[in-house]
């Protein structure tokens, strides 16, 4: 099951955030919060599986992100 670990401003910012778990090895995905949000400005949800959510948190925290 996916679960939210960090809601991004943008897109932006998701796609870094989901770069930076990527490059440690996680699984991980973006998605709009509603549909309307497929620009750029809108808010995205970044998603891992329910197993990795604490790891992934640690490594958004220990970024600065």
């Amino acid at each position: 099951m996916w679960t939210v670990i960090y809601i991004a401003k943008n897109k932006k910012t998701a796609e870094k955030t989901l770069e930076l778990l990527t490059q440690e090895g996680m699984l991980a995905k973006i998605q709009p919060v509603s549909k309307a949000s497929d620009r750029e400005d809108g808010y995205f949800e970044v998603l891992v599986p329910e197993g990795e959510a604490e790891d992934a948190q640690n490594i958004i925290y220990e970024a600065g992100i």
